[in-house]
């Protein structure tokens, strides 16, 4: 072959494998590129994937934790009144029958919460140890329902009901209600089974106290009031018999000696004794739960025919001491409401005249004993 064959020949294999090589390292370098970017793509993480791993940040070594932020709790506001001053309507007309059931509201129901209404609740919330408000939270409103009954149509507008007992009937009933009118002094002279113009008369006077519906015929609004007021009438009461207070009760045995006034929680009775003999026998009443009669053996240490209470103002005459401010004395709210209601501690007494008359006989010394029988 001659030389210039050899050189092109050479120079043709030179380019052959120039260009092979080129190629090659074109592929290589594609295949490398391609790999590269496939790779930066799996190792950067896309943004629905970091939200989705990515881990919350937790407090490692010394690094301190955020101070927690307790809020500090808001008082409860107070109880929304169920009735409240100058609320009206038949609402306020069963609050008003309701507190007339237990004296703290006098008759007739207005259904206006006026002040006599709020002086009747605070009164009553003070008696059962409540905030005197004289506004009906829910709490007052349930005590007062659970104490009370249902006031009556009739009662709520001031009509009177239906007549249980009038004019012309007979029978024991008749006998008993003028026996509790006898008891407010309403009834004079002796009792019988006849409803005739005297127990009209009597009936007619205790309506217009008590400020119910003037009728003169006893219905059942009527008998509830007198019920409340006076107590169960004796067979001596019943009987025309001069009624003895303590029921025949024995005598207790610290009374049997020296000069006594022994009084008894079981029949309500005060008995004044003398050598074991009875000279007086009188109804009593006590205080009330909050502010009990003590009990057991005292003694007279003062007397005051006209006294006056410092504490509450009233009268309290023929008042005959015997344990810290407590006393037997003539009550004038007794002898009008009867055992309808209760005394601050002390022993009433209704019959003025009787213990006007015991009052100069008892002196300072004198036993006063307070027992149940």
């Amino acid at each position: 072959m001659s030389s210039r064959r050899k050189v092109l020949v050479g120079g043709a294999v030179g380019v052959v494998v120039a260009l092979v090589t080129a190629g090659s390292a074109y592929a290589v370098f594609a295949l490398s590129a391609s790999t590269d970017a496939a790779l930066r793509e799996r190792s950067t993480p896309s943004p629905v994937a970091a939200a989705v791993h990515t881990p919350n940040p937790t407090v490692t070594g010394t690094q301190a934790a955020r101070p927690s932020t307790t809020p500090t709790p808001t008082p409860a506001p107070p109880p929304k009144p169920v009735l409240d001053r100058g609320a009206a309507g038949r609402k306020v007309r069963e609050l008003q029958g309701r507190l007339s059931q237990v004296a703290w509201f006098a008759p007739p129901m207005t259904g206006r919460y006026d002040a006599a209404t709020a002086r009747g609740v605070s009164g009553f919330q003070g008696k059962r140890g409540l905030a005197r408000t004289g506004s009906v939270d829910p709490r007052t409103w349930r005590r007062l329902v659970r104490m009370t009954r249902m006031p009556s149509a009739d009662e709520m507008f001031n009509r009177s009901g239906p007549a249980l007992f009038e004019r012309g009937d007979d029978g024991r009933e008749v006998r008993e209600i003028q026996a509790r009118l006898r008891q407010i002094a309403w009834f004079f002279g002796n009792v019988s089974n006849h409803y005739g113009d005297q127990t009209v008369s009597a009936v007619r006077g205790f309506q217009a106290k008590r400020q119910v519906p003037v009728t003169g015929k006893v219905d059942r609004r009527t008998l509830q009031l007198l019920e409340g007021m006076t107590r169960e009438p004796t067979k001596d009461d019943l009987a025309n018999r001069k009624p003895d207070p303590a029921e025949g009760a024995a005598l207790d045995p610290r009374c049997r000696t020296g000069r006594a006034l022994c009084i008894d929680k079981t029949t309500q009775s005060l008995r004044w004794v003398v050598d074991g003999k009875t000279r007086t026998s009188l109804d009593v009443r006590f205080g009330a739960s909050y502010t009990p009669t003590r009990e057991g053996l005292f003694h007279v240490y003062w007397k005051d025919r006209n006294h006056i209470s410092h504490q509450y103002g009233s009268a309290m005459p023929f008042s005959m001491f015997f344990s810290r401010g407590q006393a037997v004395h003539y009550s004038s709210d007794f002898a009008a409401r009867g055992y309808y209601g209760a005394s601050h501690g002390c022993v009433n007494v209704r019959d003025y005249d009787a213990l006007a008359h015991l009052f100069d006989q008892v002196v300072v010394g004198d036993k006063v004993v307070i027992y149940w029988s």
